[in-house]
């Protein structure tokens, strides 16, 4: 009993004051939401950005840390009771099939262009990799593979800062990019879920323009995601040899990805009550807007400018390109 008290207060100690914070900024973009008609979910992250200074700060930003990664995979894995089978069976096999081909084509565009600049060819396997699947989670996968050198952390590093602050960028512009064009809302998630870096923005970019383009940005994003483990697992076989023993086996499982998948086919296969689901679709939604704010917080335009030029080039450009690349998918299927 004492020891689980002093594993409890040990707890409240190291996350309670980053989680408050996150907690007091996501309570702040609800109420926005509510007396002023923006989406929570900006609101949130604007806000969030505001107090970037609190992850720099030893008493809050392991919070902040659980915040933007476990909080947010248990709302995204939650977020699986509100889709059905029909809303894939809608999609059809052609977002499937482009999102494939997007992921391939971005990996090779990145090593290509890494190539023509004199970087190494792995660089822009890294980078488009990470724009190309779903950003900081892939750089880590990727990396793991990838052949050692000196500024092989360095490289990651760079990766995940630009790709962060790039994805944050998308979740504001894309949205509206999406309306400037005439997307109806189904085109709409499949564009955001199909370009947007990271998780949190997809899901944020997506809620924020209706219910149902989150719902398919997040079908979608999950289909990127559920790619990772394969890609990497191609990545490790053509630098085989290169990388050192055991690097394949510390790649990260996406366990929200399943958790969401379980999630849905449960709903789907079982009447479950609406109060049940009410309950946890709106723990997800509280969840995911905490987590933004949390991401906001860790989004350092400064450390973006130190990283340097050349890895905010080449993921500017993966980016720009994944994002033409879906809209000229999306027009060529209908």
């Amino acid at each position: 009993m004492v020891a689980l008290l002093e594993r409890g207060r040990s707890f409240f100690n190291i996350y309670f004051p980053g989680l408050i914070a996150c907690c007091t900024v996501a309570l702040a973009a609800v109420f926005l939401e509510e007396h002023y008609d923006g989406p929570a979910m900006l609101y949130a992250l604007l806000l969030g950005i505001a107090f970037n200074f609190l992850s720099e700060s030893d008493r809050t930003t392991k919070g902040i840390e659980i915040a933007s990664k476990s909080i947010l995979r248990i709302g995204v894995g939650l977020l699986g009771l509100r889709i059905s089978f029909d809303q894939i069976a809608g999609l059809g096999w052609g977002p499937a099939v482009l999102m494939l081909a997007a992921i391939a084509a971005t990996i090779l565009f990145g090593w290509g262009v890494a190539r023509l600049t004199k970087s190494r060819g792995a660089f822009g396997v890294l980078t488009g990799g990470a724009v190309g699947i779903c950003g900081a989670s892939a750089a880590l996968a990727i990396s793991a593979v990838l052949p050692g050198h000196k500024d092989a952390e360095r490289d990651t590093i760079y990766t995940i800062v630009t790709v962060t602050a790039l994805s944050t960028v998308a979740m504001i512009l894309y949205p509206m990019m999406a309306g400037w064009l005439g997307l109806s809302e189904s085109d709409t998630g499949i564009f955001l879920g199909g370009t947007i870096h990271d998780v949190a923005q997809v899901v944020g970019a997506g809620y924020s323009v209706s219910e149902n383009t989150g719902d398919v940005a997040t079908v979608i994003k999950l289909m990127r995601v559920a790619l990772l483990i394969p890609v990497v697992l191609v990545i490790a076989l053509l630098f085989r040899g290169q990388v050192g023993e055991g690097a394949a086996s510390r790649l990260p499982v996406p366990l929200f990805a399943i958790g969401f998948v379980c999630l849905m086919a449960l709903n789907n296969m079982m009447d479950l009550p609406t109060q049940i689901t009410g309950f946890f679709v709106d723990l997800s939604r509280w969840c995911i807007i905490l987590a933004v704010a949390a991401l906001g917080m860790k989004t350092s335009f400064k450390s973006l400018v130190a990283s340097g030029s050349v890895p905010f080039l080449l993921i500017l450009g993966e980016t720009v390109f994944l994002a033409v690349f879906v809209l000229g998918g999306m027009l060529l299927l209908g």
